[in-house]
């Protein structure tokens, strides 16, 4: 079973940035499209940005331009690097491994979540 670790949350005021950081177990990491999903208070479990194990990234609107997702193979580790940082960015980030690989539509290939790593975007 794969399992992941999640990092590098926090809290920032708007405009501010945020670098993510997601390790994954196991020794297919490659094979895999990977995801950031983000849980906001109250809603469902969105996927905001994914990357196709050839490197494609995909990103929900909202965050276009502003986030950047990549991956580095040899470390089993997935990165989000956020930039431009508003209040509605707020929630739990978690990342697995995505079926589909086309957000905001959540298709994760793992029923183990890891803890997750909050991030606060607040004045």
């Amino acid at each position: 079973q794969v399992q992941f670790v999640e990092s590098g949350g926090g809290l920032v005021q708007p405009g501010g940035s945020l670098s993510l950081s997601c390790v994954a177990s196991g020794s297919m990491f490659s094979i895999y499209a990977m995801g950031w999903y983000r849980q906001a208070p109250g809603k469902q479990r969105e996927l905001v940005a994914a990357i196709t194990s050839l490197n494609n990234p995909h990103y929900v609107d909202s965050v276009k331009d502003r986030f950047t997702i990549s991956r580095d193979n040899a470390k089993n580790t997935v990165y989000l690097q956020m930039n431009s940082l508003k209040p509605e960015d707020t929630g739990v980030y978690y990342c697995n491994a995505d079926g589909q690989a086309r957000p905001p539509t959540p298709r994760p290939l793992f029923g183990s979540w890891g803890q997750g790593t909050q991030v606060t975007v607040s004045s």
